[in-house]
């Protein structure tokens, strides 16, 4: 059986260069130290590395579920991921706009919020 954790922080190593150092990785500490490695083992290890469907198109069912639900921290990130998976920005408006019509203005509005400052953050990637 593949081992989940290493699945998942490579598949989150691509998706999002640079966040995270090479090597193990320590999520310890602080109040629920386990949630980042269900998220790691779970979502990124099991989901975002099934075949099936693409990266890209996983970008866009995610942000759909995501902008349907506010999740603005998030949305933040994967905006992010949509742009390493190859969407381009009018494509991410256009999700957007299509989410208005389904989450709601609000919901689309947080949504923008959230990509703009995301980009902003790739303009300027931390150092």
């Amino acid at each position: 059986m593949a081992n989940l954790r290493d699945d998942g922080l490579k598949v989150f190593r691509e998706l999002l260069p640079g966040v995270l150092p090479d090597g193990d990785v320590d999520f310890g500490g602080g109040f629920a130290p386990e949630l980042m490695e269900i998220g790691v083992e779970s979502v990124f290890g099991r989901l975002w590395g099934r075949d099936g469907l693409s990266r890209r198109d996983r970008s866009l069912v995610t942000l759909g579920i995501l902008i349907a639900q506010r999740a603005t921290d998030e949305l933040h990130a994967h905006f992010q991921i949509a742009r390493t998976n190859g969407l381009t920005d009018e494509e991410l408006a256009e999700v957007i706009y299509h989410s208005s019509g389904y989450a709601g203005f609000p919901a689309a509005n947080t949504a923008r919020t959230a990509a703009v400052e995301a980009f902003a953050e790739d303009e300027h990637p931390r150092t």
